[in-house]
């Protein structure tokens, strides 16, 4: 039997109108099922709570005023140097630098330090107002100072990245109260070949009050010049033996 041509197009064109009749009914859905179409139920983040003192369930306590178990002298590796008053750890100006024993790459850290005294400070102004440091896989500084009292170049100031950033406010407390730095730090990144993929970032809340802001650091930070980046891995946290009486309390880190 032959069919005469119109009917082949007659039908061509009833297959077309059903297919996009089932096309249209597949794109048309419900509301709630174009939400569920962006849930992302894996992976699941990990519960954590915090205590009465404000310390994550998950964070790596590095001193909480009863030892020095996590940290070592950097001039030998021996015990750490520093001297524990009370439930607070102060510097042995002359003694060296102090440094965890744990490696870390990123990680949120929390720590709190007090300047010493007018009368233990080298002078009214400038850098021997309770100088040290934070150091970040022990080259790249968050600077720790008397800057309530006293007058400095302003980007080796409390809340600088020494000599690279200045902080974005002054929010440093008086002699007799404490500081916070709460502070989340990424590692550089390099290749193979040892080349910089990512440079650091550091952000600084200082007592609560946002002072650098996912600034970039160019690399170790230095008192003179601006050495440039060399490949390296995780790495320890570093407190700076400047010479000067300082006091530290409450640190704790959590990896990220």
């Amino acid at each position: 039997m032959k069919f005469p041509l119109n009917f082949f197009v007659s039908l061509s064109v009833i297959c077309l109108m059903l297919l996009g009749v089932v096309t249209q009914a597949a794109t048309e859905k419900e509301p709630w099922q174009q939400a569920e179409s962006t849930e992302v139920w894996e992976p699941v983040p990990p519960k954590v709570s915090v205590n009465a003192a404000g310390v994550p369930s998950d964070a790596i306590i590095l001193f909480d005023g009863t030892s020095l178990d996590a940290w070592e002298s950097v001039k030998d590796n021996a015990v750490a140097p520093w001297k524990i008053k009370g439930d607070v750890l102060v510097t042995n100006p002359q003694s060296g630098d102090i440094r965890t024993k744990q490696n870390f790459c990123d990680i949120q850290l929390h720590i709190e330090w007090q300047s010493p005294a007018e009368e233990d400070m080298e002078g009214p102004e400038g850098q021997g107002r309770g100088n040290s440091g934070v150091f970040f896989q022990e080259r790249y500084e968050v600077q720790v100072l008397d800057s309530f009292g006293g007058d400095t170049y302003v980007n080796g100031q409390a809340g600088s990245i020494y000599k690279q950033h200045i902080p974005l406010v002054n929010a440093t407390k008086g002699l007799s109260e404490w500081n916070v730095y709460d502070i989340v730090y990424s590692a550089p990144e390099f290749n193979a070949a040892g080349r910089l993929l990512e440079p650091a970032y550091i952000t600084v809340l200082h007592n609560g009050i946002l002072v650098q802001n996912h600034a970039e650091v160019k690399g170790p930070t230095a008192w003179i010049g601006h050495p440039p980046y060399e490949a390296h891995g995780c790495a320890p946290l570093r407190l700076q033996d400047h010479g000067n009486p300082a006091k530290f309390r409450n640190i704790w880190v959590r990896t990220l």
